[in-house]
């Protein structure tokens, strides 16, 4: 594979999408293949706070969270091209949504129920999923979300298959130059 776009270097690329869709394993691929720095909003988060998610939601609630959020992906876009995983909510916060798109590169990693569903840990790392209202939780946050994602600049399906071909099908959506 090679770089023939110009997108590369002189922007970031946020990776946009709900739990399970594969935002952070694409990251990290495509980072290496553009040889760029990876960054995802939620560790960036865990490292600004010294607590992990699901206990920055339980103490502090969605509001200060989505508040940090923003301020990290505000602070990596002000500075050099990388490749940056958001939460799933980022690109929901319409200032956020603006951010992204008016200094980088939006790309909606979009899954379907059966891929998410099959994807999601059930560990208890993920703060707006229960066990047993997985299903309906990802029904209804694809509603939602959804549309607002279709806002981003490209969209790349992504499947239960081997990450490269994923990871083919966006580099080929950099390179043909499909950003709206």
């Amino acid at each position: 594979m090679s770089h023939n776009f110009e997108i590369q270097h002189k922007k970031p690329i946020a990776l946009v999408g709900l739990m399970g869709a594969g935002k952070t394993t694409i990251g990290k691929k495509l980072s290496e293949y553009l040889t760029i720095d990876f960054f995802d909003t939620d560790e960036e988060i865990e490292k600004t706070i010294g607590k992990k998610i699901p206990s920055i939601f339980s103490t502090f609630g969605e509001k200060t969270f989505r508040e940090y959020e923003k301020k990290v992906i505000k602070t990596i876009f002000s500075g050099r091209p990388a490749v940056v995983a958001t939460g799933g909510g980022a690109f929901m916060d319409a200032d956020t949504r603006a951010l992204i798109n008016n200094t980088g590169t939006s790309i909606w990693i979009k899954a379907d129920l059966e891929t998410l569903v099959q994807r999601i840990d059930e560990d208890g790392t993920r703060p707006l999923l229960k066990k047993q209202q997985k299903r309906e939780v990802l029904e209804h946050l694809i509603s939602e979300r959804y549309p607002i994602y279709s806002k981003a600049d490209i969209t790349v399906i992504s499947k239960i298959e081997p990450i490269e071909k994923t990871l083919q099908r966006l580099i080929s959506a950099l390179e043909k130059g499909s950003v709206r």
